[in-house]
């Protein structure tokens, strides 16, 4: 295999990751041909230690060690059992825990309705959540989805597919950024603001 094709397998194994481009995956791929060797290793080192020893919650989604399945998220008991937020991606479970505003459980779907990607609903953990809601007693679903319309539209599917449950399907209220003056904020975002005011 020629160089070129080896570089074009890496910048194509690269360009998978989400947030990587065809542009981003070209420099790295270069700088770890040609510049940062060592850093081959220590990549290679930490993948291996991940395939081997982390997984993903069995039951909101989130990356945990092998031997602790389900998370220390889903198993503590300082958290509100009734009360489920629903995401995209365990990254959002973690910029949520972050901000400290919800002490509930966590469901993460692995994306979102997607026709253009082909991300359909037997992709997402839909049935796991429905299940979830009637084994575990869920009061309230809070639906903490993005607001673009891959987001709206998965929200919408989530709430057909929780009508006949005995539980409360919200989403969050979006609004203002704070710091943020009103002439710089879109309509929707204004509209949403006055829709979902305390």
């Amino acid at each position: 295999m020629a160089a070129v094709e080896a570089l074009q397998r890496l910048v194509t194994a690269l360009g998978k990751l989400p947030g990587v481009g065809r542009r981003s995956a070209e420099r790295m791929a270069m700088r770890l041909a040609v510049g940062r060797r060592d850093l081959i290793d220590e990549l290679l080192a930490s993948l291996a230690f991940v395939q081997k020893s982390v997984t993903g919650c069995a039951k909101c989604g989130s990356p945990t060690l092998v031997d602790e399945n389900p998370c220390r998220l889903c198993t503590s008991p300082g958290r509100e059992d009734g009360l489920l937020c629903v995401v995209e991606e365990p990254a959002d479970i973690a910029t949520i825990e972050r901000s400290g505003g919800f002490r509930g459980r966590y469901h993460a779907l692995m994306g979102t309705l997607s026709p253009p990607k082909g991300q359909g609903p037997a992709d997402l953990r839909v049935q796991s959540l429905v299940a979830r809601v009637r084994e575990e007693g869920i009061s309230e679903v809070v639906l903490a989805l993005n607001t673009d319309v891959e987001g709206d539209a998965t929200a919408a599917f989530l709430e057909e597919a929780l009508r006949g449950e005995p539980v409360k399907v919200s989403r969050l209220a979006f609004g203002l950024p704070a710091g943020s003056g009103i002439r710089y904020s879109d309509p929707v975002t204004l509209e949403r603001a006055f829709k979902g005011r305390m």
